[in-house]
């Protein structure tokens, strides 16, 4: 008996991997990222393998392990979603009573130029990024993106010109 249960679990794990590509495939429709997609197929096959005692012989085990994988993404997504509801870090609590309202409202504008950032175009943010955030000079930026310096002021300029009417300011 001991046997028999060893070699169907032997059994099922050589149809696990044998079903892999098909995983990944849907693996990679649902999370769209082949990263995201991969790491998703291991959180699966990580929790079929240590739950192959839960598979009911007789079904297919491919509609099992496709179910796994929606609803090991849902898990992924609503988590993410979590994580991104963040409202205000630990440390708005510490200055309370001590000027706290003025730290709060910077961290505020920091979380709103963040997310006004995150809508610009790659080379605009990565423009912005390397001057304004990473401190580098035009030339070093210029040189950092590939690109001439007149392009990276350019860049600058629209990106500029974006954020601030992104953030309400007055674009001049």
């Amino acid at each position: 008996m001991v046997t028999d249960m060893a070699s169907s679990a032997d059994g099922l794990r050589d149809e696990i991997v044998s079903l892999l590509p098909r995983l990944r495939r849907f693996a990679r429709v649902l999370a769209r990222q082949p990263a995201d997609a991969d790491d998703l197929v291991q959180i699966v096959v990580e929790r079929a393998l240590m739950r192959l005692d839960q598979f009911q012989p007789g079904t297919r085990l491919d509609a099992w392990l496709l179910a796994m994988t929606r609803n090991a993404w849902i898990d992924e997504t609503r988590a993410r979603a979590r994580r991104g509801k963040v409202f205000a870090v630990e440390e708005d609590g510490v200055d309370v009573g001590v000027d706290g309202a003025r730290v709060v409202e910077g961290r505020l504008d920091a979380l709103d130029m963040q997310a006004a950032l995150a809508t610009l175009p790659e080379e605009q943010r990565s423009a912005i990024a390397l001057v304004c955030i990473e401190g580098l000079g035009y030339r070093e930026a210029a040189e950092a993106m590939g690109v001439p310096m007149g392009t990276l002021t350019s860049r600058l300029a629209r990106g500029r010109e974006a954020l601030e009417k992104r953030l309400g300011g007055d674009a001049t």
